[in-house]
This record gives structure tokens, C-alpha cells and sequence, in this order.
């Protein structure tokens, strides 16, 4: 008798375990679908923060689930008519200034974006936080009045990811994404991510106002803002082609 209450007793925490794994991975799921839907089209800003200058730059975006996106850079004119598109794990660059379509190989993805604290994979999602990597709840704090789970993310093996470990702070409520700390392969700290001003874009609560802040480069930071976006619009997969990016606008 003992040893069948051992063995469900067993069977039974090996369940426990396995539904906390899909419910924290439920969890970055829907804090990382809130600025995804299933498309979306929006205007966003972009302004570059040194200690000696600064410099926005404004942009449309447009994506369709995980594999497409595209950005459109709208000012200043100098970058104007700029054009990023992903399809699945491919990323190009269209620069009218020269008149051409450059391929970004993945070697590129860890390389600023812009000029910006942001790199090619942050504005891209080339990877995806749910598929590549494990999610482990490692502890619960309250940031900004929120109470929140604290996951960290370790990478598959075979994943073609940027970072080494990413650790994610998700409100209990709403499960809004509010920080995240991204580190290299070595867990040196590389950048840190605060998400605030939680306003209502179209259909959900989110996070509108992003900082990325590099470790190592004090009173440095790059601020993204979401001015306007609209989700689950009309796109097709033909939308996001290499002869596109010379039409849009």
C-alpha cells in the first residue's frame, strides 16, 4: 500500500511539475503576443540618447505572426524611405540611397540597429522566446507596483540565438512584460530593458514606452514609443517581398 501511495505521489508532483512548465511558458507567450497579435500595423518612434546628443527617428511597422515584419523609416530624411524586412530567419535592408537591397546575414543580428541600443534581432524577433528557449520561473518581485514572475530563459542548444540567457519580469495580472535583462553567452550582463507608460492600443493593455540601456555605457539609452497600433489587420505573406520594400511607403 505504502509503495503505490509513493508512486502517485511521484506521478502526481511529475504533473504539478509539468503543468507550472506549461503555464510559464504560457505566460511569456501572452506577455510577448501583446505587442504581436496575429498582425499588426503601427507608427513608432525611436529617439538614440547620448551624453553629448541625441536623435529620433520615426518609422511604420507591419507584421504578420512571427516570421514577417517590415519597417518602414518615415524621418528623419536622411534615413527616409529605409526599409527592414524579415521573412522567417531571413532579414534584408533596402537603402534608396544607393539603390539597393542588402541581405543581413546572422552574424549581423547581434549588431546595433540603427545606430541605437536596440540590435537587428530586437526589432526583428528573428528569435522566438517561446521555441527557442526554456522558461523556468526562478521568483516572483514587484516592479512599479506590479506584482511579478521573474523567468529566466536558457536557450536551446541547436536554437540560432543572440543571447545567452534572458531573465524576464511578467505582471501577475495582465501578464505585461516590464523588464527584461539580456545577457551574452558568458552571463555578463549586457542590456536591460524597462517597459512602462501601460496604455490601451486598439484592443489590449500594453506597454508603450521602452528603454534599452546597455550595462557598460552609463548615461547612454534608447527609447522606443509606440504612438499608434492597430492588431489582427488584413495582411498577406505577399506583403512582405523584396519587391515591396521599393513600393511602400
Amino acid at each position: 500500500m505504502k509503495r503505490i501511495q509513493l508512486i502517485f505521489a511521484v506521478l502526481l508532483l511529475s504533473l504539478v511539475g509539468q503543468a507550472q512548465e506549461i503555464d510559464i511558458k504560457d505566460i511569456v507567450r501572452q506577455a510577448d503576443e501583446k505587442f504581436r497579435g496575429q498582425s499588426s500595423e503601427g507608427t513608432l518612434s525611436m529617439t538614440i540618447q547620448r551624453s553629448n546628443w541625441s536623435r529620433t527617428i520615426r518609422m511604420k511597422s507591419w507584421t504578420l505572426g512571427t516570421e514577417y515584419s517590415l519597417i518602414y523609416i518615415s524621418s528623419p530624411a536622411k534615413e527616409r524611405g529605409q526599409v527592414f524586412l524579415k521573412r522567417e530567419n531571413e532579414m534584408w535592408n533596402w537603402m534608396p540611397s544607393i539603390e539597393r537591397t542588402i541581405k543581413i546575414p546572422p552574424s549581423m543580428m547581434m549588431q546595433s540597429w540603427m545606430g541605437s541600443d536596440f540590435t537587428n534581432d530586437d526589432l526583428v524577433k528573428e528569435s522566438s522566446l517561446v521555441k527557442d528557449y526554456d522558461q523556468k520561473l526562478i521568483g516572483t518581485e514587484t516592479i512599479e507596483n506590479y506584482a511579478c514572475y521573474k523567468i529566466e530563459l536558457i536557450p536551446h542548444e541547436d536554437a540560432a540565438v543572440v543571447w545567452g540567457k534572458i531573465v524576464m519580469w511578467v505582471s501577475k495580472d495582465d501578464f505585461l512584460w516590464l523588464k527584461a535583462e539580456y545577457y551574452d553567452e558568458d552571463e555578463e550582463l549586457i542590456n536591460t530593458e524597462i517597459l512602462s507608460d501601460i496604455k490601451m492600443m486598439d484592443d489590449r493593455m500594453m506597454p508603450t514606452h521602452l528603454e534599452m540601456i546597455p550595462e557598460d555605457k552609463p548615461g547612454q539609452k534608447t527609447i522606443m514609443v509606440f504612438e499608434r497600433i492597430k492588431f489582427n489587420v488584413d495582411l498577406q505573406e505577399s506583403f512582405f517581398s523584396i519587391q515591396n520594400m521599393k513600393r511602400i511607403k
